[in-house]
């Protein structure tokens, strides 16, 4: 018996041949505001790998990986990417948002716009540039070494302890003194370029005590951890929108997507999230998450010191108390 394939049952098993326009510009669009804003936000940041996996329904694209994994099939050059695209079945959640070793090289593992938080071509770019920072953290010598010697992981060697650390975010004094931090830190952000940001910034200090005062150690070396490196990716977020809102001009064929939103708007959006986070994120129902907005808000107290602090960033690693106290 001969079977015959019909035309759209043979297409359907082929593979792609390229990675979708959509997305190929929003890369090329990441890739160039790297290219021409990193270092200007992080010395050095243009060192750093840029490996992307870029998740679809059916298919997950690579590029700008120098290991691919043995299960990815080369497609052949993108010239718009400057890089050799390879392919393989889906295996990754479409909604990922994450970097994480592949093949022994740090690579950002993200969904289309369309399939995660990052709605939008915009907002979706600058989360690609959060995981880019990720990416200079774990080029740093002796990062992975130092993160093992901080005793956190307690027998876990796949790095979830980052995620799954049992910080006491049910305990109602530590919420409690969190929220109390929060509210203090809030008001100190609000009141840069004012008279009274002396006062309000020695009153989030206080508060700061007080909520470190009951943690454990542990739990201490784990909050801080989680400021320097999440709390930093997102105010990186804002940094390099607002630089790009004010220093950058789009290509026009990322300027012409349907859903294309000028950078100004989203420095603005990403400030606005951090301080309405401030004012009204719970520890108990956030938990890690709720340490991002008070890193990120941390680091623009930083900014108007003279501490130097982006210098002393990866010498002086998994803490960020010093940077804005002025020490």
């Amino acid at each position: 018996m001969l079977l015959v394939l019909c035309p759209s049952f043979a297409a359907a098993r082929q593979e792609p041949r390229r990675i979708p326009d959509t997305d190929r510009i929003r890369l090329a669009e990441a890739f160039r505001i790297a290219e021409r804003l990193g270092n200007r936000v992080w010395s050095g940041w243009s060192k750093a790998p840029f490996a992307v996996a870029l998740i679809t329904p059916e298919y997950e694209f690579l590029v700008r990986h120098p290991n691919p994994p043995a299960d990815f099939k080369r497609l052949g050059t993108d010239p718009l990417l400057a890089s050799e695209v390879y392919v393989r079945k889906r295996v990754f959640q479409m909604e990922l948002l994450a970097s994480f070793p592949l093949n022994g090289v740090a690579t950002i593992i993200i969904g289309q716009a369309e399939n995660t938080d990052a709605k939008g071509s915009t907002p979706w770019v600058i989360t690609l540039l959060h995981e880019h920072f990720h990416q200079l953290h774990y080029s740093q010598p002796g990062y992975y070494s130092q993160v093992a010697g901080l005793g956190l992981a307690r027998g876990d060697e796949t790095g979830k302890w980052m995620l799954d650390f049992p910080f006491p975010y049910k305990d109602p004094e530590v919420g409690s003194a969190f929220s109390t931090l929060c509210r203090a830190l809030a008001e100190a952000l609000d009141s840069r370029g004012t008279r009274q940001f002396p006062k309000k910034l020695s009153a989030y200090i206080e508060s700061r005590k007080s909520f470190v005062g009951r943690l454990a150690p542990d739990d201490y070396k784990y909050y801080s951890f989680q400021l320097w490196q999440e709390g930093a990716a997102r105010y990186t977020e804002h940094r390099i929108a607002q630089l790009a809102a004010s220093q950058y001009a789009p290509t026009e064929a990322f300027r012409s997507m349907r859903d294309f939103t000028p950078f100004k708007e989203v420095a603005d959006s990403i400030l606005r999230r951090i301080e309405s986070h401030l004012r009204t994120i719970s520890l108990g129902q956030q938990q890690r998450v709720a340490f991002y907005a008070v890193g990120a808000a941390e680091a623009m107290l930083a900014d108007l010191g003279r501490s130097k602090w982006q210098q002393r960033y990866f010498k002086e690693k998994f803490s960020t108390e010093r940077y804005f106290t002025g020490h």
